[in-house]
């Protein structure tokens, strides 16, 4: 049977990651190079300029990592012992940046540059107090999805105290998941007590600690490497059609039994409704086309790549119910979810 192959990834991050993975794992007395050499992630890989890991791969690494040193809070060791120039230029630029507001504004505005996920990217939003540090909704949590949020937050913390020359603490932060075993692990990171099963997932920074001053930004440089990185992350967007730029919006909105709609898509890219559809026609296809394609895409993806249940892709893909997506899967491929993954196993083998 000729099944449509996924054109759409799941995302995917620098291999820039991986050293600080390592360094959590050698920590707890671990030797990580035969699980590195079972990815594939040779020194000579680690070591290519822009070579990027796959989520699924990235999925499957976080996992073994996990078995291989029984620690669960894994992710929150992998934080603390980040540093920012492993997260390439936005990273270098980052430790360059004035005070810590700027650098915090340098990670997030530039998260393209070292990690991408079809299911968003993060967003600094300041206020007269301070500023929250929002990273996306990564539910349902499973041991992975907690490892990538505790290190995302964790380093965060950690490279915008290197920025400051003093260790920081949030203000107060928010978790999507239940609260794990290891909750306690969390206490070295806020002032006060995390807040677990929130409706999202974000660290707050108060506005003393946004103003701290870096004691190595240079003025110049800083402005040169902003320029680099404004360079690059143009050039990853200026050849995008509008089709392309839909796709990119509709994986946030694809959440919860909820299907975007025309409206919601032509407010994010700033177009009256009739703008957009007109434009559209112009390129040949119609938003609902492209809203299935992604869909079926990102359905087959998912399938193939990771573990999860279909009821959990039924949700992450809008549908009201497992039985919608069944039906939609069954109508796109010719096959039911279960048969796809067996087929697609089969096949790996």
């Amino acid at each position: 049977m000729n099944t449509p192959r996924p054109t759409l990834r799941l995302g995917d991050l620098s291999v820039g990651f991986i050293h600080s993975l390592s360094d959590a794992v050698r920590s707890y007395g671990h030797d990580p190079a035969l699980m590195l050499e079972q990815y594939g992630l040779t020194a000579a890989r680690l070591g290519q300029a822009g070579a990027r890991l796959s989520i699924p791969r990235y999925m499957h690494l976080g996992h073994a990592a996990i078995a291989l040193t029984g620690q669960p809070g894994l992710g929150l060791r992998m934080g603390r012992l980040s540093r920012l120039p492993q997260l390439g230029l936005a990273g270098v630029t980052a430790a360059q940046a004035p005070t810590v507001r700027e650098a915090a504004r340098t990670l997030l505005r530039f998260e393209p540059l070292y990690a991408s996920n079809y299911r968003g990217q993060s967003v600094f939003e300041e206020d007269a107090e301070g500023a929250w540090l929002n990273f996306y909704s990564i539910s349902p949590y499973n041991a992975y999805n907690r490892f990538v949020v505790d290190s995302v937050f964790s380093g965060w913390l950690a490279q915008l105290s290197a920025v400051a020359g003093q260790a920081l603490k949030a203000q107060r932060i928010e978790i999507e998941c239940a609260a794990p075993d290891y909750a306690g692990d969390y206490a070295p990171l806020s002032e006060q007590s995390i807040v677990f099963d929130a409706s999202a997932n974000r660290l707050r920074l108060e506005r003393a600690c946004l103003q701290l001053p870096n004691p190595a930004h240079c003025p110049g440089t800083f402005d040169h490497l902003q320029q680099l990185c404004e360079q690059e992350l143009e050039r990853l967007t200026r050849t995008r059609s509008l089709r392309e730029r839909i796709i990119g919006l509709l994986g946030p909105l694809l959440n919860g039994g909820r299907e975007p709609d025309l409206e919601a898509v032509a407010a994010l890219l700033k177009l009256p409704t009739w703008t957009l559809r007109r434009k559209l026609s112009d390129e040949g296809t119609r938003f609902r086309d492209i809203l299935n394609d992604t869909r079926r895409d990102l359905a087959m993806a998912y399938i193939r790549d990771t573990e999860l249940a279909f009821g959990e892709i039924a949700y992450l893909l809008g549908f009201a119910s497992a039985e919608a997506f069944q039906r939609a899967f069954k109508r796109w491929s010719g096959q039911t979810p279960g048969e796809f993954r067996r087929h697609q196993r089969q096949s790996a083998r």
